[in-house]
């Protein structure tokens, strides 16, 4: 299981999700993966300026859009409950 939080620097929300992914991760044992989409287009990978850079922050479970601006945290509850459980399977 994988938790992206694509932000950038001087991005309020984006330290305020951070925070929560943190919080909420760290109940599963789970880490996330801070990826600034600005740093990413300066070395190269403009990619995900370009998809996500106008509502950041995003974040991202196994690489698919979970959400994007805040973090819904009941849903990503569940989510990461699920995912665990079929991993536990």
């Amino acid at each position: 299981m994988s938790i992206t939080l694509l932000s950038r620097a001087g991005c309020a929300a984006c330290v305020g999700a951070r925070a929560d992914l943190e919080r909420i991760c760290a109940d599963f044992g789970e880490t996330v993966e801070v990826i600034d989409v600005d740093a990413a287009a300066d070395a190269g990978d403009r990619s995900l300026r370009a998809e996500f850079g106008d509502r950041l922050p995003v974040i991202l479970l196994d690489g698919e859009e979970h959400g994007y601006w805040e973090v819904d945290e009941p849903r990503l509850r569940a989510d990461l409950t699920a995912r665990a459980a079929r991993h536990d399977a």
